[in-house]
């Protein structure tokens, strides 16, 4: 059984074989060997192949999803398409640290500039100055923005029109804005908006100071959290941007969906009631409620949760801050 792929062209061709999609000639080989000769052992393949580290290889496919634990290949499609699946990520990765290169040239450019190093923290004072720094990273290709307070703006300004631009050609930007956000309609209404375009919008109880992360590379913290006018710091330092990805990402989990409803306060009990009780009659009877309505309250819960069962569920509501 052939694997290779010929593609042939104005008299000439190339050949295209699984070492392409990543895998050694070794490897390759212990694969084509399974799918002649599915459950032969490892003893039996590395003494016919005459490769004495079969066992390493067949880890390795397994690990690839082209071998199962059995040692029987997967079908040809299959591999190919997991191979394939396989390297576009692993090209895509590789793209976006050579965008991420480009960097380079802009700490070079403010070197030459300034006649200094490029600092990894670096203060900058006054709001124009900050928005003009964060202009410099037009190309990013992810931002993540913790907002302090909530602003719509209008629709035909034109640093707003780039940004939707942006979201068009590809950014990807998620905003959390504060929970108050509720009450002023006007800015509800244009968030919603921006999240329909691609700008992923949740409200957090926890926005208390504004936070700006880019490509994950550099951030922008505001100095004083009761006035964003005052500056802001421009980090590079890459631990320090890790832990403020890592802060980002667990209050994004633990925020709620723009029109995600509030929890009733029969709700939260309800949850409560997970952590509390072990049957759903104790817990029905504890609350005051029936049976029947605790647990379309449970079911309703779960599945606003995303929770594959009441363990879980109690473990998402505390995630998210509902407990």
């Amino acid at each position: 059984m052939c694997t290779k792929l010929h593609v042939c062209g104005g008299g000439g061709g190339w050949e295209l074989n699984l070492t392409s999609l990543g895998l050694t000639a070794d490897e390759e080989r212990v694969y084509r060997y399974f799918l002649r000769a599915p459950r032969s052992g490892l003893g039996t393949a590395a003494a016919e192949l005459g490769i004495h580290h079969v066992p390493a290889i067949a880890e390795r496919l397994k690990t690839l999803g082209i071998v199962d634990d059995g040692l029987t290949a997967v079908p040809p499609a299959v591999a190919v398409d997991r191979l394939i699946r396989r390297r576009v990520e692993q090209t895509s990765h590789e793209l976006n640290q050579l965008s991420a290169a480009w960097d380079i040239v802009r700490d070079l450019t403010e070197e030459q500039r300034s006649g200094r190093p490029v600092e990894l923290v670096e203060r900058i004072e006054g709001v124009e100055n900050v928005n003009r720094r964060i202009r410099e990273f037009s190309s990013a290709k992810e931002i993540m923005n913790v907002k302090s307070a909530a602003r719509s703006i209008p629709r035909d300004d034109e640093k707003l029109l780039r940004f939707r631009r942006r979201l068009a050609a590809g950014l990807v930007s998620r905003t959390l804005v504060p929970e108050k956000t509720l009450t002023d309609p006007d800015y509800l209404a244009f968030a919603r908006e921006g999240n329909a375009l691609g700008d992923l919008c949740r409200l957090s109880t926890e926005c208390t100071r504004q936070l700006l992360v880019i490509s994950r590379s550099v951030a922008f913290v505001q100095l004083d959290p009761a006035d964003r006018t005052a500056g802001a710091l421009l980090i590079r330092q890459p631990g320090t941007v890790a832990l403020l990805v890592d802060m980002f990402e667990g209050m994004w989990a633990r925020a709620r969906e723009l029109d995600e409803p509030l929890l009733a306060p029969i709700e939260r009990r309800v949850l409560q009631s997970l952590a509390l009780y072990d049957k759903d009659e104790v817990a029905a009877r504890a609350l005051n409620i029936s049976l029947r309505k605790f647990r379309a309250h449970v079911a309703d819960l779960m599945d606003r949760l995303g929770a594959g069962n009441r363990f879980q569920a109690a473990l998402l509501a505390k995630e998210r801050g509902w407990l």
